[in-house]
């Protein structure tokens, strides 16, 4: 089979690519820039940014790709079809680049705007609607992908370029390793364990109770405990030769997981959002609560778009999640074996090992890698430094006048000095009023116990949001870890734009019928059991 569709259009994105670039970095658009305020992403003189240089890179290849489809005969096999899945990578990337540099600042120009006019109107409900309703790349980008497929379908030669979204999810994962270190893993690792053993276990015998109760067939309530108990698509296909699960109701099931998961990757993070989570806290409820690898980084992402600590902490909950396939699946076929008694034919060994997500020891290696300093990571916080300097807190022009300042304001010090009685822990007392003095955090230790002070909620909303913002402002990422950390949000970026390019409404109209009760009842339990879990016993930022 020859996988290469003669199109203009690979050749064309490319162009489109690389004319942008270059308007770009000549400073045609710099009305635009200006207007949407993302002078950040267009770098400094000599070090152009991602705005520049991923549309000229891309555009650069994408033209070459698309001159090679038109001068070269065309073979079977891999190279053949990886270079042509170049226009469909492409194509999504131009989505994601009119989502990210273009809609996404938007929304917030004209939320923050609209809030204004409603003050200016002596309004009492004035609110941004972009934050309220969480408007952010994350979240515009997966719909963008919907809107695509199932309103304009996805063009032939885009197709092989969109199934590989997957890969540019799990490559992110993987790299996502580098950021850990050993200490935060084991504050991790503990708490997840406990929790995704409670969930996915209790939600496996949800499903398998429900459906015994429902007299829905044991080859169906077995691939959907695994789905939605486990890790979505992936343990549902890995669990589907244990029980003998008939092809419809692996689309069942799918179908059930799809659609579910797709409502929690928008309404996790607004609810994240209005009850205040801090990013464990968001980051172990999604690990725990959403069902596959993919909606849990869209909501982990959606949730804090311009960082990825929320990230980290999820993706360790849905790799722990992930280490329990085998235990689910001997689990099944142990349970299958009992309520059928033709289950033994099947070698548990092959499906563990043939089915277990590779990325999952990738991430492993990955993190073992990090740890080894190869990517010169901090000395207190992965890929990050202690730096509490005037140079590195205070923004000056040429000419010496302050553009920015990272140093305690006036009135947070006042906001801060009229909670200072309410404190009665002597050493976050003392660090406290020491920050209200100093303006900054005056060491490491002394950010320690700030930090401790954060994580014990003695202060209100108001003086919490104080102290997260004044931990933040004396750390500098390594240069070298920032660059990954962007890289590894475009990895991310490209893979969730493509995910929404393959959620059709015929995929979804596949759930129905009790599957979809069981699903909706468990789904909604395994949610807001975890909420309230990780609500009442998750306090400290890792």
């Amino acid at each position: 089979m020859i996988y290469t569709k003669k199109t203009p259009w690979t050749l064309i994105i490319g162009i489109i690519m690389v004319a942008f670039g270059y308007l770009v970095q000549a400073g045609v658009l710099d009305p635009l820039i200006e207007f949407l305020k993302i002078s950040k992403f267009v770098g400094k003189p000599g070090q152009p940014g991602e705005i520049i240089v991923l549309p000229f890179v891309g555009g650069l290849i994408t033209v070459v790709v698309g001159l090679w489809q038109y001068a070269v005969r065309p073979k079977e096999g891999h190279l053949d079809y990886y270079l042509s899945a170049v226009g469909g990578v492409m194509f999504i990337l131009l989505v994601a680049f009119v989502v990210k540099w273009g809609l996404d600042p938007l929304m917030h120009v004209w939320g923050k705007a609209a809030e204004a006019a409603m003050k200016d109107a002596k309004l009492n409900w004035a609110f941004d609607f972009a934050k309220v309703m969480n408007l952010n790349y994350v979240v515009m980008g997966i719909l963008a992908g919907i809107i695509v497929v199932n309103v304009f379908r996805i063009p032939d030669w885009a197709e092989n370029g969109v199934r590989l979204s997957r890969l540019g999810l799990k490559t992110g994962v993987v790299l996502l390793g580098v950021l850990y270190s050993w200490q935060e893993l084991a504050n991790l690792a503990g708490l997840s364990i406990v929790l995704i053993a409670i969930f996915v276990l209790g939600s496996v015998g949800l499903v398998l109770w429900m459906g015994a109760q429902r007299n829905i067939p044991n080859s169906m309530g077995g691939v959907l405990s695994a789905g939605m108990g486990v890790c979505g698509v992936s343990a549902a296909v890995a669990a589907a030769p244990v029980v003998n699960a008939k092809s419809t109701e692996i689309a069942y099931t799918i179908g059930t997981i799809l659609l579910w998961g797709v409502l929690m990757m928008f309404i996790f993070p607004i609810v994240g959002k209005a009850m205040d989570m801090n990013p464990t806290q968001f980051g172990a409820w999604a690990g725990t609560g959403i069902l596959n690898s993919a909606q849990v980084a869209g909501a982990a992402l959606a949730f804090e778009p311009d960082g990825i600590e929320t990230l980290k902490v999820a993706e360790i909950f849905n790799i722990t999640r992930v280490l329990f396939l085998p235990i689910i699946v001997l689990w099944l076929a142990v349970w299958y074996v009992k309520r059928e008694g033709n289950g033994g034919r099947t070698n548990l060994g092959q499906v563990v090992f043939g089915k277990f997500p590779l990325f999952v020891l990738g991430f492993i290696l990955m993190f073992v890698l990090g740890s080894t300093g190869v990517f010169a990571p901090g000395a207190q916080l992965p890929g990050k430094y202690f730096d509490n300097s005037e140079k590195h807190l205070v923004k000056k022009d040429a000419e010496g006048n302050i553009k920015e300042s990272k140093m305690l304001a006036d009135k947070d010090a006042d906001v801060l000095k009229a909670q200072l009685d309410q404190v009665t822990d002597a050493a976050h007392k003392t660090a406290l009023a020491g920050l209200i003095k100093d303006k900054k955090a005056a060491s490491f230790e002394h950010d320690a116990d700030l930090r401790a002070l954060l994580n014990s909620r003695v202060l209100d909303k108001k003086g919490n949001k104080i102290l997260k913002k004044m931990h933040e402002a004396v750390y500098k990422p390594a240069p070298r870890i920032s660059k990954f950390r962007d890289l590894i949000a475009w990895f991310f970026t490209f893979g969730l734009v493509g995910l929404g390019m393959q959620i059709t409404m015929a995929s979804i109209k596949q759930a129905g019928g009790q599957p979809l009760v069981i699903g909706s009842v468990v789904g909604t339990v395994k949610a807001v059991g975890a909420l309230i879990v990780v609500w009442l016993f998750v306090k400290e930022i890792i």
